[in-house]
């Protein structure tokens, strides 16, 4: 099965998020997001703007070209 950009970002934000230990109601939080954006962007159900995906990186105390990086990377697998 092939997923979708958004798919493959949505992985990377919560296996990050969880990596770190944050809560998804703390990480929203930092990210200046609610928690039912947080929850669509996790699954692959929202197409995030550049300003959200920079707030994400930022909450995961990445540089948004580190995350982007990393998203990439889970992509390829």
């Amino acid at each position: 099965m092939v997923r979708s950009p958004n798919q493959t970002l949505g992985t990377a934000v919560r296996a990050l998020r969880e990596e770190r230990g944050i809560s998804r109601e703390v990480f929203a939080v930092n990210a200046g997001l609610t928690t039912g954006t947080l929850a669509r962007l996790e699954l692959g159900r929202s197409d995030p703007s550049w300003s959200t995906i920079r707030a994400i990186a930022n909450a995961l105390g990445m540089t948004a070209a580190e995350f982007i990086a990393t998203a990439e990377a889970e992509e390829r697998g």
